[in-house]
This record gives structure tokens, C-alpha cells and sequence, in this order.
């Protein structure tokens, strides 16, 4: 499967990913998704928001144990983040039919299209839109950076925009959600173990930051004439670092967008993204705060207007207490030892669906920690260990 699937949207030069919402590279890891459902013999469907689900046992049952991920990537992201969650659902279904396990409970294996939100501008598209936290107007808006509207993207890509929206009846469907994903940190490298639970996402979200500033001659204009909103964005930067650093939270800007993006001319317009998590809200609310306040004063300072939007925001997710704990059993149970849980500053469709089924995730170890990048990396043993782990766990929610 691994294989099957590692080419897929790869690009030559950097060795990464390419693989946005509703692109042929998109198209290509859904096929392979149908491909995977049919070859075993399940029963193949996509939602209605364009997710696809491969059904073992009757979906209209209720009370299914679900899993799986997404197969999206950010711009020149890593082969794991995502993907490792598909190919282990379906790898641990088959191992599950060599131990001869009987199933009690539907269970089904998943991929929610658009997570990543590389192309949009807006992550978990797929699972906001299933569980009613994004709605179809509001998805009608979303643009690319190309002005491409995501129903005219849709539709491109042979999916039918009017039936998107909140879908209650599937999650009526979904007894439990389990999500396995590469550790997007260290912590599971720094405790020696190969696979974690999570036990929270932190808060976070991403701001908009529109500095205008006047469009001049880079040659001619004088300093003390200028109104160069890059001079704002730049100090910004190192604001959302200090603040973050004081905080012990994190803060990121790594996008920007620049008009008329000219090398002899001084820009009119600077746009740059704000990411930032912290551990919980006031934390969060201290930064983006304070990051805002400088930025205010650094475009007050060189004749600079300012326009802050929040774009998407996620709460704390505390996962499902009673499910996670059974995880930690059955695995106990497994294994003889205690299995650790851990926090994550990442955003997934298990923190998204959290608030209408109970969900859990497994972590699998990351050596390096590094993630949404070409040199992301899980070993062989890890993923094969996340995999025994995954399985342990279906069996033990379906098969009692």
C-alpha cells in the first residue's frame, strides 16, 4: 500500500508533497482509496461532502467503530502526516481477519477530504462541514489563491457542491472515532516508546494580517517618504516569536502574500497568516493579543493601515475521557505496560468531530519530530508497532 501510494502527488524537485483538495494528485489518493475499499471486499461510498468511507458490516447499524485520516498535504508536505493513518486502518482490518476476529460492531475506515486546508485557507474542511461547523455558505466562500471558489473546485472535480452540509445522520452512524497519526513532536522519541494517546489538542487558529501601506518607485521614493508595509509585517514577525517565547506557546507566520510583489517596487499591500497554540485559551488569547497590539503600533509608526481577521479558530479539545481510557487498557492489556498520553498542538479530524461522537487518537513515534515537511519520517518498526496497536484496539471496541 505504502508504495502503491508514495508517488502520488510527489514532486521531483523537493522531494515533497503536493496533494490539495480537489487537484488530480487528490483525485489519484482517492482512487487508490476506492481501490483499497474494494479489494477487500467492502462496501464503498462517498458522503456527501466528499468523504470516503469503506463499510465492514452494515453502515446503517449505528454504533460503528470508525477510524482512518486524511490523504491531503500541505504545500511539500511529508508522506506520513495523514496518509499513515489510511494505510494503518487498512492494515490493521487485515490483520484483524488473520487473527479470525469476529466483529460485533460496523466498522468502517475513512478519508475526510481537504484537512490540511492548504488550498482554501481553512483546515478540516471535510469533517466541519459533516459535523455542522462549517456551513455551506460559509464553504462558498472559501477561495484559492488563484480566486478559484471551492464549489467551482468541487464541481471540476466531478463532486456536487449543492449537497455539501451538515451530515447528523452519518454521525448518528458512529459509536467511536479512532484516529492514528505520526507524533508531530518529540515526546514519544524522548520516552522511548513507539505509540502514545492522545489526551488534548490545544486551542488554535490562524489570523489574517492586511498591511497597506502605498505602492512607489524602490529607486526614487525617499525613506521618510515611504508608507512600506513591509517594514510592519517584518517587525510583526519578530513580535509573534517574543511573545510566543514569553508565553511558552508558539506562534507562526508562514505565508505571505505581497502586491505588486515586485522587486523594484515598494509594496502597496503585505497579507500574512498567523499561526498560533498554546496550551490552553488564555494562554492563546495573551499571545494573539499582544502579537496584534505590535502590530498595531509598528503600522501606526510608518503611516500603515491594519485589518486583523480571524479566519478559522479551534477550542481545546479535551478527547472523550471514558473512550481514551479504554484505549489505555486494552493496551495495557496487550502489552504489559503503561502506554503514555500526550498533548498535541496539532489540529485533526478527531478533535473536530469531538464535539458529536466520542473520538481517541494513537500516536505513532516520530525520531526527529520534524512534520509537514519532505524529511517527516516514522520507521519501519514504529509504523509497523502503531499498526499491532491500531488493530489491538478495533478488536477490542468491535469485536467484543
Amino acid at each position: 500500500m505504502w508504495r502503491d501510494l508514495s508517488p502520488i502527488g510527489r514532486n521531483a524537485e523537493t522531494g515533497g508533497y503536493r496533494r490539495s483538495a480537489w487537484t488530480g494528485a487528490d483525485a489519484d489518493c482517492r482512487t487508490w482509496f476506492q481501490e483499497q475499499a474494494e479489494s477487500r471486499g467492502l462496501a464503498y461510498e462517498t458522503d456527501r461532502n466528499g468523504n470516503q468511507w469503506a463499510w465492514l458490516g452494515d453502515p446503517a447499524a449505528g454504533d460503528a467503530v470508525v477510524t482512518g485520516s486524511h490523504l491531503d498535504s500541505v504545500p511539500d508536505g511529508g508522506a506520513f502526516d495523514g496518509p499513515l493513518g489510511v494505510v494503518s486502518a487498512f492494515a490493521a482490518l487485515d490483520e484483524l481477519r488473520a487473527r479470525g476476529a469476529e466483529f460485533t460492531r460496523p466498522l468502517a475506515v475513512t478519508n475526510f477530504g481537504d484537512e490540511e486546508g492548504a488550498r482554501f485557507g481553512l483546515a478540516c474542511v471535510g469533517s466541519r462541514l459533516t459535523a455542522g461547523q462549517l456551513t455551506k455558505e460559509q464553504a462558498y466562500e472559501l477561495r484559492d489563491g488563484d480566486g478559484v471558489r471551492l464549489p467551482e473546485a468541487m464541481e471540476a472535480a466531478g463532486y456536487d457542491p449543492e449537497a455539501i452540509g451538515a451530515d447528523p445522520g452519518r454521525l448518528a452512524r458512529i459509536g467511536a472515532f479512532v484516529e492514528l497519526h505520526v507524533e508531530q513532536g518529540r515526546a514519544l522519541d524522548l520516552s522511548g516508546d513507539p505509540v502514545g494517546i492522545a489526551s488534548a489538542i490545544w486551542p488554535h487558529g490562524r489570523w489574517r494580517f492586511d498591511f497597506r501601506g502605498e505602492a512607489n518607485h524602490a529607486g526614487t521614493t525617499r525613506l521618510a517618504d515611504r508608507r512600506d508595509p513591509m517594514l510592519s509585517y517584518a517587525e510583526t514577525v519578530l513580535a509573534a516569536r517574543r511573545e510566543a517565547e514569553l508565553a511558552g506557546a508558539v506562534a507562526t507566520f508562514g505565508k505571505i502574500s505581497v502586491e505588486p510583489n515586485g522587486v523594484n517596487a515598494i509594496p502597496s499591500l503585505v497579507r500574512g497568516w498567523l499561526d498560533s497554540r498554546a496550551a490552553d485559551q488564555d494562554t492563546l488569547d495573551t499571545v494573539v493579543t499582544a502579537v496584534e497590539k505590535a502590530a498595531r503600533e509598528y503600522a501606526d509608526r510608518h503611516g500603515v493601515d491594519l485589518t486583523v481577521v480571524r479566519e478559522s479558530f479551534t477550542p481545546v479539545v479535551e478527547f472523550a475521557h471514558a473512550l481514551r481510557d479504554e484505549l489505555g487498557a486494552i493496551l495495557r492489556d496487550r502489552t504489559g505496560r503503561e502506554v503514555p498520553v500526550l498533548g498535541t498542538g496539532a489540529g485533526h479530524d478527531a478533535g473536530i468531530l469531538s464535539a458529536s461522537v466520542p473520538t481517541a487518537m494513537l500516536f505513532v513515534r516520530n525520531h526527529t519530530g520534524v512534520s509537514h515537511s519532505p524529511a517527516e519520517h516514522a520507521a519501519e518498526d514504529d509504523c509497523a508497532a502503531g499498526v499491532r496497536a491500531l488493530a489491538d484496539v478495533l478488536e477490542g471496541l468491535a469485536c467484543r
